[in-house]
Formats: C-alpha cells, structure tokens, sequence
C-alpha cells in the first residue's frame, strides 16, 4: 500500500502550518463551546424531533419503543446530546483510526483549552536550587519523572474513562444539564492542569481520552506518517510556535519522556512489554463490549440502543435506583447505581484476561512449530486484532440511532468505509514489527549521513533521491557506491551512533546490540563499534556518562531553547545595542519556558559558535587526561614488574586513551585556529602531556589543517612540569586498577581484576564478588571472577588461566598489538599453548609451516644454517613471533628454533585460523603488512 504512505499524504495531518491549524482550533473549540451553551438553552432544536414535523428526518417515531417490557414514553427533545454523542464522539474515534493520533491532538478543543497558561504566560513555576552554589532559579513547573503520577498516570486515566462511561449510563446521557456541568469541569480542569504543569500534561497525564487515543492510533494511523522516517525537525503533533517570519519553531518542554506527540510508534514500542499498557488495551476492549451489551442487559432488547431513546429520556437521575436488568422477561433487582459499574468491571477484566488468554495460546503454537516466540511480536499482534475487533463493534453502535434514520444505501455505504479503512490499517499495523521500527529507524539516520558525506548518488537511482529509498535500498546502495571507501563508512556509521546517544536511543551499553543489524549490513565489526565509542567518549564525554539521562525529548527541548536564544540575541542586539542586562533578563525567560537547568544554559550559551565550543570542549578533555596520565603512571611502579605483559597491556590501553584525547584536543585546535584562548590550551597540552603531542605531531599530518604558528608553538617544549614521585602508592594504583575493570574491553577488565588480585587478595575477591552479584554476562570477565573465587587460586597465576593468558600476550605482541578484540578472541580460541624441555627441538629446517609461534616464557633460540654448518643465531624471548614470514607466505621452514630454557611455553596458532582472520579483518591483515614490510626492510639492510 504505497500510496497510504506517501508525503502527499502524510502531509494531510503533519504537513498543515500552525497558522491555519490555529485557526481550525478556534472554530472547533467555539463550536464545541456552543454545543455545552445549548445543553443548557436550547428552545429550538425540539421542534426537529416533532411527530408531525413535515421534511426532518430526526422526527420522532409512534413505534413502541420497549424498557423492560414497558413502552417508553417519548417527547420533543432538545438536540445538542443526540449531536454530542451521535455525531462527535463517533467522528473522534474515526480521526484517530485514520487520521492516527497527530491529526487528532492538534485539533482536540479541549488539548487547545489546556494551553490557556501558557498562552497567556501564567505557568507556574518553582524555585530550583543549585546544589554546589544555593542560588535559587525559577523553572517551569513539570511533572516529576520518579513522583506517583509519572508512574501511576495509566491507571488515573484508564479510571477516569471508566468513571466517564459509567456516567454516562447513569447521570449524563440525556440530562443536558448535568453533561454540561460534566464538560465544564472537565475543562476547568485541563486549564488547571495547564497551569499547575508545563506542556502538555494534562494530555500525557490526566486526559481521559488518552487511552482511546492509544488504541485506535497507535502504532501507526492508516493514514499517518512515519516521524523516525521524517527529516523534519518538527515531527506530528509536538508542540509548536510560529515565528514572526512564518517559520515554526519547536516549543517542546520534555513534559513526557518518551512523547506521543513527536513519534507515536516509538511511544508503543516502548509501553508495549508493560502490563499497564496491556491492561489498557484490553480492558478498553471489555469496556466497550460492556457499555454497549449493557443497554440490551437493562431494557431487555436492542430496540432501546437503536431507537435513541436513551439520549431522550429527561428523568435520567429519577432511575439511579430503579432495577438494573431485566434478563428473559424478568427484572432483576439491582440497582442501576450497582449495575452499571459491575457490568462494565466485569468485562473490563474479562477483556483483560481474554487478551492475556489468547496472547499464551499464541506463543504455544509458535513454540510446537520448534520457534522461540517473539513476546514482542505476538502482543503486538494480538493489539492490532483486538483494536480492529473494537473498532468494528463500537461502529455497529456508535452513530447508529441517527444513521438508522437516514436512506439504507448511506447506512450499507457507511458501513462498508468502516470495514474497508479498519481492515487496511489491520494490515499496515500487522506488518509492523520493533525490529522495522528500529530498522527503518537506523537506516533513516544512516540516510542523513550519506547526504552529509556529499557522495554522487544520483545516477545510482535513476531519478530517485537517497530520501525515496526504504530501509534495505540505503544498505544495498552503501554496499555499490564506489566513493564509499571504508573510512567514509566508518564515518557515516560514527555518525549515526554519535546521534543515537545524543538523542538517548541507545546507550553505551545498549548500541553494541541494538545497531548490530546496522553493523552487519555495513561489514562493521563489534570491535570497530567499540573503538568509535572510546573515540566519542573522548571527543564528547557526556555522551558515554551513564548518570546523564539522555533522551529525544529533552535534545528537542534544548534545540528549541538554542533556536530561540540565538534568534532573541540577534534581535536583541539590534534594537539594544547589546545590553549585557537585558540580553541576560531575555535569556533567563527562555530558560523558565524550555525548563533549562543552568549547567544546560552554560553548555549552550559556550555553544553558540563553533570556537566557543570547540574551547569548551577542550577544557572538558584537559579534565579527563590527568586521569588518564595518572592512571598511567600508577602502573608503573618497581613492584609491579613481576607482571611486564599484563602491564604491556594495560598501558597500552591508557596510552590509546590518552592519545584519543590529545587528537581530540588537536582537532579543536583546529577549530579554534588563531582564536584568543589557543596559547593558554597550547601550554596546558605541552605541560599535561608533551611526550604523546610531540609523537603523534610526528606520526600524523597536520601542516594542512593547524596554522602555522599554532604548530610551531606546539612542537617547541613547553614548560617543564613539576616532578611527580615515581613511588606512588599501592592503594592509587588499586584505585585506577578498579576503574580499568569497568572498561567495556572484556580483555582489559579482567586483566585488571587478575592484577588487583595478584596486588591485594581480599580486595580482589570481594571485587569479583560484587562484579557477579551484579548479574555480568557471560564472558570472559564473568569467567576470571568465577576463577578467582576458586579457593584453590590462593596466589592466582596468569599460566593457570590459559584463556586469559593468550589474551595478553596476543594483546602485547607487536605482530598483533591493537588487533580488534574479537579477532584476538577468535584466534586465542584455536590456539594452543605447549610446553617444551631446555634443548629441544621446536620446529626443523624443511618442516611445513602450519602454525605461528609466540613465546610466551622461557628462551628460544632461532638457528639458521647453510649446507649443514650453522652461520647464525637469534635469541627469542618472551612475547616474541617466531617464523612469521614462512607463515604468511606458506613456505618451507628455513630455520630450526630450539628451547632454551626449563619451562619454555609456547602459544601455537594454526596457519588456517590466521589465514581466515586476514580475510575477515581487512584492518588486521593492512596491520600485519606494514608489520612485515618494516621486517624485510631491516633484514634486506642488514
């Protein structure tokens, strides 16, 4: 179904500018507000509904109309209820099917009502305090995440509908008067609410028409657009300013996180494993079904319902006690006061349980067919059935009593367009799935990126622009076009994971799972993936803070305050030539408006322009590498030698960090060019760490992007810091040792954990404990730990733990140093480690080579020889390769290598594990070429 999808389309509900949408609120909204005025003066109306009126087909008819076996009395009546509930309430419900919920919330009279306050500028606000400095600051008032009403705001809602449609039984249905006072509390409410919280919240909060919103509109409207898909950065029905010039500008305060308004589909998905959400939908099934059905339950026939005549019935409150069934002739008696409220809680949780009923039988049917079942997916298709079924039947009542008036071939037509969009958003909705949504999701960024990128696409597409393609052409075009080198691949992919935890779609915990589709489709390996997030970490800290709560709503919000105060700046320096006072004033009002926390305002006031944040950047990274140096100088201490390759590794992690930060900062030199603050961070960069700047000034190029003076002020020596003691204590060393078993390289961690146990025992095993209570995945950081607790590991050795072992001296080589890590876990997996007396014989001249060699202890000795004298001799000690260029060229074995030592250890590694990784790791087999290129250099110089 393409053409339901299309921008023309989408654009009915999204597309429509705030201007005219504003103008359609107010028409509504005085429409509906004259409906409430006529359900209290209407001395018009009635005469439609006469007997004897000559053309209305609203006229009453003589038919008997029976209730519980009586005729029921009928009169004149004024219209407004017929209208309200015949005609209105019918119309919302079909909206929000069609239409999805977008189109619904920016017309709702009674959402418009809510916004009142805020309008009017009267919100209220609380005083925030600052916790380092005590300064007071107002901010608008929002409804607190962790408070009962975040948590609990489903069921306030659910219970208010329920209430509602007992009301309407009981109290409202015909008694204009008491249907108006209904409606005039209800919207004194919604501007209370207004009020008392920010934004939308009596939407996301109170409003009772919020879960039938929810059901009928979600995941997707038939008609609605995709906002994950949509390169607008106003998406549906978030909430929204017009500008002076016309423009709109997002006015969103992050009142609910995640937010209906700017994507519906990613709300479901999120509230989809909930039971609240599943007591929602099913139990607005059962109501509806026991609302209606109870009609025929009271009057003992249908004719009651068809007829209208409960809409006519003046002396509704006279039958608050009367009895509350009449089952086969005979009544039952039960209060309606009781009746009502056990009916529709009755089918409440039978809808409840048929639903949870029939989401079991499900999976039992996927599980005999030898498939694990999605929970996921099932719910959500027993959603879309159960939505589709309501649907249907609230239209074979809602409308009915006026539809039934009108000619047959308008009630089979209408009846048809019911079936007809039902059934076609049954199987939209059925085709989605939360791995599409994610897909679509992902590839929508991946879609931005390589517009970034500027690549020629054009004649790739045949007149289609990258926007038009779905979900797999994007990947399929990744995989074709020749300008897409590896590098801008792991550009564009950087990129998309940079937005993703900007935006607080994953997490550095989540993305290594949730973008593996992504990775697969791009040849990105989970090694690759890890190393982008220590570079983003180090460019941008903030992102990988697991304490900072990241999320599209509030990255919304704060664009919006960004927009706004660069455009009051602007304004404000033109009419008040830049008075600091009242740009400030200007300021702190835009900051009660977004609810912008004064570390936010900081951040974006440094982020204005692109210097001003490139130097703040700086200064976050000139925090972090003391850290890191100190880390790095904790590690090498005279005790610790005993352990030289565990240290190798672990201060070759450090030093990769460390040089993360350096380029980073470099990088922002480069932003910064000449800029004022420049020398003060050249200075601080020599000072912190001038061995690493002056080494990596060397190794990369950066004549063409640093000015000149810039980089001969980097590359003369700087200040000579203070001298720092070499004897650093042990309990610094545990310190940074502790915060390297939390890094996310398994090899690393448990590394780390090996070595806090070999340096302090107790504190290494009540470490390793408190990792496993923690619930650690299986890997290899779960397993050292495990180890480690053995009480046999009194004096834990690393050659007692050969998995681990290989690990490290892989990691230290130089034939495999910085390899990715599940390359290095690949080949520690089919490696073997032997073990060889002093004097024996490794390997022969003339043997095959199958295997690389890495001694890992003891000496070796490499013979060469010609015409059977020996001519030379090489000394191999740990940590050293052996034979590696007949390895890779598959030869002959020209030497003969022998033990000499005791205890002299080898890690074997076959030829065929080696060849496969080569072919797997592009970034591996270009390491080991230069490798081997510098090794026949020297030996063709020697």
């Amino acid at each position: 179904m393409p053409s339901l999808s299309s921008p023309s389309i989408a654009a009915i509900t999204q597309g429509l500018p705030e201007r005219r949408m504003h103008r359609v609120r107010w028409i509504l909204t005085c429409a509906w507000l004259l409906l409430i005025a006529s359900f209290l003066y209407d001395p018009w109306s009635a005469q439609l509904i006469r007997a004897d009126h000559p053309w209305s087909f609203l006229r009453l008819s003589p038919a008997c109309v029976r209730v519980q076996g009586h005729c029921l009395d009928q009169n004149p009546y004024p219209l407004g209820t017929t209208v309200f509930w015949g005609v209105v309430v019918p119309a919302a419900v079909f909206i929000l099917l069609v239409f999805g919920h977008e189109l619904w919330r920016r017309i709702c009279p009674l959402s418009f009502l809510s916004q009142i306050p805020r309008a009017l500028g009267i919100e209220r606000q609380i005083a925030k305090v600052n916790a380092k400095t005590g300064q007071k600051r107002l901010q608008l008032a929002k409804v607190p995440q962790d408070s009962w009403l975040a948590k609990n705001y489903p069921k306030l809602q659910f219970g208010w509908l329920f209430v509602g449609l007992c009301g309407r039984i009981l109290f409202f249905n015909a008694d204009r008067s008491v249907l108006a006072g209904w409606m005039l509390f209800t919207i004194g409410a919604a501007v209370f609410v207004g009020w008392y919280y920010g934004g939308k919240s009596w939407c996301q909060y109170f409003c009772p028409m919020a879960p039938v919103q929810s059901v009928f509109s979600t995941p997707i409207g038939l008609l609605g657009s995709k906002a994950h898909m949509d390169d607008r950065t106003i998406t549906q029905s978030m909430c929204r300013t017009e500008q002076p010039d016309g423009s709109e500008q997002s006015a969103c305060v992050a009142c609910q996180q995640p937010c209906v308004d700017i994507d519906a589909e990613r709300t479901y998905w999120a509230r989809l494993a909930s039971k609240e959400f599943a007591f929602e939908r099913y139990g607005y099934v059962g109501l509806v079904f026991g609302y209606f059905i109870y009609y025929y339950l009271y009057a003992g026939n249908w004719d009651y319902y068809y007829s209208g005549a409960w809409v006519r019935q003046p002396d509704q409150l006279a039958h608050l006690l009367s009895p509350g069934f009449y089952l086969f002739g005979t009544t039952i008696a039960m209060p309606r006061l009781v009746a009502v409220p056990l009916t529709l809680g009755l089918f409440t949780w039978l809808g409840v349980r048929v639903g949870h009923g029939l989401e079991a039988l499900m999976r039992r049917r996927v599980r005999r067919s030898g498939v694990e079942p999605s929970r996921e997916l099932i719910r959500h298709r027993v959603f879309v059935m159960a939505t589709w079924l309501v649907f249907n039947f609230f239209f074979l009542f809602s409308g009915r009593p006026i539809l039934m008036l009108l000619p047959g071939w308008v009630q089979h037509g209408f009846d048809v367009l019911i079936v007809a969009v039902s059934t076609l958003w049954l199987v939209r909705s059925w085709r989605r799935s939360p791995d599409l949504y994610s897909r679509e999701n992902l590839a929508s960024r991946f879609r931005k990126q390589l517009e970034r990128l500027q690549l020629d696409v054009g004649r790739f597409l045949e007149g289609r622009s990258v926007q038009d393609l779905n979900a797999h052409e994007v990947y399929v075009l990744a995989k074709v076009l020749p300008g897409f080198t590896r590098e801008k691949r792991h550009e564009a992919y950087k990129g998309v994971v940079r937005e993703a935890l900007e935006e607080g779609y994953v997490n550095a915990a989540s993305s290594l799972e949730v973008l593996q589709q992504m990775r697969r489709e791009l040849g990105i390996t989970d090694d690759e993936h890890l190393q982008l997030l220590d570079e983003l970490g180090v460019e941008d800290p903030s992102l990988l803070d697991p304490e900072l709560r990241r999320s599209l709503e509030d990255q919304i919000r704060l664009s919006g305050f960004r927009k706004s105060l660069d455009r009051l700046l602007s304004l404000q320096k033109r009419q008040s030539g830049g008075d600091e006072a009242i740009a400030m004033a200007g300021v702190r009002r835009l900051s009660r408006r977004f609810s912008v926390s004064p570390a936010e305002e900081a951040s974006i006031l440094g982020g204005l322009s692109s210097t001003a944040g490139a130097a703040q950047k700086a200064e976050v990274l000139f925090h972090r590498l003391p850290q890191l140096i100190d880390a790095y100088r904790s590690l090498h201490q005279p005790g610790l030698k005993e352990h030289p390759f565990v240290l190798a590794l672990l201060n070759d992690h450090l030093r990769y960090r460390t040089e993360l930060a350096v380029r980073a900062i470099l990088d922002c030199l480069v932003t910064l060019q000449n800029d004022p603050a420049v020398p003060a961070l050249i200075a601080s960069l020599q000072t912190v760490s001038p061995l690493i700047l002056q080494e990596m000034l060397e190794q990369e190029t950066w004549n063409d992007r640093l000015p000149p003076d810039v980089l001969r002020a980097l590359r003369e020596p700087g200040e000579i810091a203070a001298s720092c003691s070499l004897q650093i204590p042990i309990s610094d060393t545990l310190y940074h040792l502790e915060g390297l078993v939390r890094d996310s390289h398994a090899t690393v961690a448990a590394t780390a954990l090996y070595l806090i146990s070999r340096l302090d025992r107790p504190r290494g095993l009540a470490l390793a404990g408190a990792l496993l209570l923690e619930g650690l995945p299986e890997g290899l950081l779960s397993r050292t730990a495990q180890w480690l607790l053995e009480p046999a590991q009194a004096t834990p050795v690393l050659a007692l733990r050969p998995e681990l072992e290989a690990r490290v001296f892989l990691s230290t080589s130089d034939f495999f140093r910085r390899t990715y890590s599940d390359t290095l876990d690949a080949l520690a997996e089919r490696s073997q480690i032997r073990s060889y007396a002093e004097g024996e014989v490794i390997t022969s001249v003339g043997d095959t080579c199958r295997e690389l060699l890495l001694l890992l202890e003891g000496a070796a000795a490499v013979v060469r020889e010609r015409d059977g004298e020996r001519i030379g001799v090489d000394h191999l000690i740990p940590g050293q390769v052996l034979d590696e260029l007949e390895v890779l060229t598959h030869s002959s074995l020209q030497t003969t290598i022998v033990a000499e030592a005791p205890a002299t250890r080898l890690l074997a590694i076959p030829v065929d594990s080696l060849d496969d990784m080569l072919d797997r790791d592009p970034d591996f087999a270009r390491r080991v070429l230069e490798l081997e290129s510098r090794q026949l250099q020297r030996l063709m110089r020697s």
